[in-house]
C-alpha cells in the first residue's frame, strides 16, 4: 500500500526542477563537446553521447529509491557508511592516478569515484546519529562523534590527494551548527580562512596590528557576552601564532599546482599562458556572452577549445558564452529554486532523521554549486568541484541523484509516519 502511494506523495516540484537541471546540462555538455563532423546523440564514443547513457541509467536508479521502504534507508546508514570507507580505503591499493590524484577506480572506460557516493552514506550516518533523542551537541563527547563522522572520510579523501572533495564534506559544519553545534566551531573556520588569505597578501607587522585593533573594539563594544579579558588574550595570541604558520604551510606543506592556484586568485604573479591560463580563459568565455549570449551552439571560445575541461569542471563557462547574462541567471535561478525546496520540505519532515538529512543534501548540492561557480569568477581557488546536474560524469550524476531522491522519498513517505 505504502508504494502505490509513492505517486501521489512524492515533491514534483523537485522532481521537475532536477529534471530541467539535467536536461540543460547535456544540453551544454553537447555544445562543449561537439565534433566537427555530426553524429548520433548515443554516440559513445562521444562525451555527449556517454553523458545521454549516464542519464538514461539514472532512470532505473530512481524506481528503485522510490520503491524502497524509507526505513531501510535509516536502518542501514551504518553498513552504508562502512562500505564507503572501505572503498575509500580501496583505492590506496587498487586506485588508478589521474593528474596526481589516486581518486578512481577504472573498469574499462569508465570510472567510478567513490567518494562522491560517500557524501550520501556520511549524510545517512549523520542524520542517523543526530536524530538519537539523547545526543545533545552542547556536550563535548557528543560534538567529537559528529565531527568524526565527518572527519574520516574527510581524512582519507585528503590522502589521495583530493582537497576539492574534502571541502565538500567539511560544508557539514553547517548542518551541525544548525543542530546545536556551538557557533565557535563555524566562527573559528571562518576566521582561519580569512587570516590564511589576509597572511599572504599583508606584510606580518601590519597584520598583527589590525587584528589587535578588531579584538580591542570586539571586547569594547560587545556588550552582549561576559567579556573576559584573558579570553581575548588568549584568542588573540592564536590567530597571530596561526597567522605566522601560514607562511610554513604555504611554502613546505602545499603542492606547487596549489600554491599556483592560490596565486591566481590573490592576484600574485602568475603566468596567464600556464597556471592562469584556465581561470583567464574561462572569464574571458563568459564575459564575451554580453547580456544575451552568442546563441546556442555559437560559442566561438567553446568551438575553439579555448577552455580546457570545459564539460566538466569549467562547465559554466559555456552557459555563460552561449546563454549570456540572461541565461546564467536563469540557471542561477533555478538552482536557488532547488535549494529552498529542499530546505522548505526539510523544514517540513514529521522526523528528526528526514530533517537533518535534507539539510544535508541542501547544504552539498550549495557548496559544489557556489564553489564550481566563484572559481570560475575568482571569487575562490581553482578546485576540482562538479557543478551539479551539469558537469560531465557518471559518478557525479548518479551521486547527486541518489542523494536528491533518497531525500524525495523520505519526504514521499511522510504521509506514513503520523
Amino acid at each position: 500500500m505504502k508504494n502505490q502511494r509513492v505517486g501521489s506523495s512524492i515533491d514534483w516540484i523537485t522532481i521537475l526542477l532536477y529534471a530541467v537541471l539535467v536536461i540543460m546540462g547535456w544540453m551544454t555538455i553537447y555544445s562543449a563537446s561537439l565534433p566537427i563532423e555530426e553524429t548520433s546523440l548515443f554516440d559513445l564514443s562521444q562525451i555527449y553521447g556517454r553523458q545521454m547513457l549516464f542519464i538514461g541509467l539514472t532512470i532505473p536508479i530512481i524506481f528503485i529509491i522510490l520503491f524502497t521502504d524509507a526505513k531501510l534507508f535509516e536502518r542501514f546508514a551504518f553498513v552504508f557508511y562502512g562500505v564507503g570507507i572501505i572503498l575509500l580505503l580501496g583505492l590506496f591499493a587498487f586506485g588508478k592516478t589521474i593528474k596526481g590524484q589516486t581518486n578512481w577506480y577504472q573498469f574499462g572506460g569508465f570510472g567510478f569515484q567513490p567518494s562522491e557516493f560517500v557524501k550520501t552514506a556520511t549524510a545517512l550516518l549523520l542524520a542517523k546519529y543526530l536524530s538519537y533523542s539523547q545526543i545533545n551537541l552542547k556536550f563535548t563527547k557528543h560534538q567529537f562523534i559528529g565531527l568524526a563522522i565527518i572527519g574520516l572520510p574527510i581524512f582519507l579523501i585528503l590522502l589521495q590527494p583530493d582537497a576539492g572533495s574534502a571541502m565538500i564534506f567539511i560544508s557539514l559544519i553547517f548542518v551541525l551548527n544548525r543542530e546545536g553545534l556551538p557557533s565557535w566551531y563555524f566562527i573559528s573556520g571562518i576566521v582561519a580562512i580569512v587570516v590564511f588569505f589576509l597572511s599572504l597578501v599583508i606584510a606580518p607587522i601590519y597584520l598583527i596590528v589590525i587584528i589587535l585593533i578588531i579584538m580591542i573594539a570586539h571586547y569594547i563594544f560587545n556588550r552582549k557576552i561576559t567579556r573576559n579579558p584573558v579570553v581575548y588574550g588568549l584568542v588573540y595570541l592564536a590567530i597571530v601564532a596561526f597567522s605566522f604558520s601560514v607562511s610554513f604551510v604555504y611554502n613546505n606543506v602545499l603542492e606547487p599546482h596549489q600554491k599556483d592556484r592560490i596565486n591566481v586568485l590573490i592576484g600574485d604573479d602568475v603566468d596567464m599562458k600556464k597556471e592562469g591560463y584556465n581561470l583567464d580563459q574561462s572569464m574571458i568565455a563568459i564575459g564575451s556572452g554580453g547580456f544575451f549570449g552568442k546563441g546556442y551552439l555559437e560559442g566561438t571560445q567553446t568551438k575553439g577549445g579555448f577552455v580546457p575541461e570545459q564539460h566538466t569542471d569549467y562547465i559554466f563557462t559555456t552557459v555563460g558564452e552561449e546563454w549570456g547574462f540572461i541565461g546564467s541567471t536563469f540557471v542561477i535561478a533555478l538552482f536557488v529554486a532547488l535549494f529552498l525546496r529542499i530546505i522548505y520540505l526539510a523544514e517540513n519532515q514529521k522526523t528528526k532523521f528526514s530533517r537533518i538529512y535534507g539539510y544535508c543534501v541542501a547544504t552539498y548540492l550549495f557548496m559544489h554549486f557556489f564553489v564550481n561557480i566563484a572559481m570560475l569568477i575568482k571569487l575562490f581557488p581553482t578546485i576540482g568541484v562538479p557543478l551539479p546536474f551539469f558537469s560531465y560524469g557518471g559518478s557525479s550524476l548518479w551521486a547527486f541523484t541518489i542523494l536528491l531522491f533518497l531525500f524525495i522519498k523520505l519526504d514521499a513517505n511522510k504521509v506514513n509516519e503520523w
